[in-house]
C-alpha cells in the first residue's frame, strides 16, 4: 500500500480520487444516453466531489506530479465538460422541437466543448505541481458546469427558454477563457 503514498506511483492516493472521478463521468455519460437525467447529474456531482478532495489529498500529502495534473484535467474534461453539454444537448436541445435550429444548438455545444478543452490545456501549460494560485483568471470549468446545471433547471422549471439557453451556454463558454478573476477555494 506503500504506493498510495508515492508521489512518483500513477495510482497513488489523490489520482485514485481522480479514477473515481473519471468512472462517475464515464457512468453519467451512459445515464444520459439512457435518458436518465437525474441519475446521471448524481454521477457528475459525486465526480465533482471526488475532484474537490484529490487535489487537497495530493497537496496534503505531497503527492502532486505532472501525470496527476494531466490526469485531473482529463477528468474535469469529462465531468466538467463533457458531461454537461452532453445533458444540455440531450435534455434539452434534442426535446425541445426546434426544427433546423438543432444545427445551431450542435454548434453551440461545440463552442463550449472547444472552450472548455482550451482551458484545461491552458491552465496545464501554466501549472505548477503542487501550487495553487489565490485566482484562477477565467472561470474555472467546474464551475462552468455548476452554471450549466443551473440553466438545465432554469430550462426543466420552465423559466429558462431554450434560445435563452443557448445565449447562457455561449456567455459560460466564453467566460471560462476570460479575464475574469474567481478567488480558489
Amino acid at each position: 500500500m506503500k504506493f498510495l503514498f508515492t508521489s512518483s506511483s500513477q495510482f497513488n492516493l489523490a489520482n485514485m480520487f481522480t479514477f473515481v472521478n473519471i468512472t462517475a463521468g464515464l457512468l453519467a455519460v451512459y445515464f444520459i444516453t439512457e435518458q436518465n437525467f437525474f441519475v446521471a447529474i448524481i454521477m457528475a456531482w459525486i465526480g465533482g466531489a471526488f475532484d474537490i478532495f484529490d487535489g487537497k489529498i495530493a497537496r496534503k500529502y505531497g503527492l502532486s506530479n505532472e501525470f496527476g495534473i494531466q490526469l485531473d484535467s482529463f477528468a474535469d474534461f469529462l465531468s466538467f465538460v463533457l458531461v454537461p453539454v452532453f445533458l444540455i444537448f440531450e435534455a434539452v436541445y434534442a426535446n425541445a422541437n426546434i426544427g433546423n435550429l438543432i444545427i445551431v444548438a450542435g454548434a453551440i455545444s461545440i463552442y463550449y466543448v472547444i472552450s472548455g478543452l482550451r482551458r484545461l490545456i491552458y491552465f496545464n501549460i501554466n501549472a505548477d505541481a503542487g501550487q495553487v494560485e489565490n485566482y484562477f483568471t477565467g472561470v474555472p470549468t467546474p464551475l462552468g458546469a455548476i452554471l450549466l446545471w443551473l440553466v438545465y433547471l432554469g430550462y426543466i422549471y420552465s423559466v429558462i427558454p431554450v434560445y435563452l439557453v443557448m445565449g447562457i451556454m455561449i456567455l459560460i463558454g466564453w467566460s471560462l477563457n476570460s479575464k475574469i478573476k474567481v478567488k480558489h477555494l
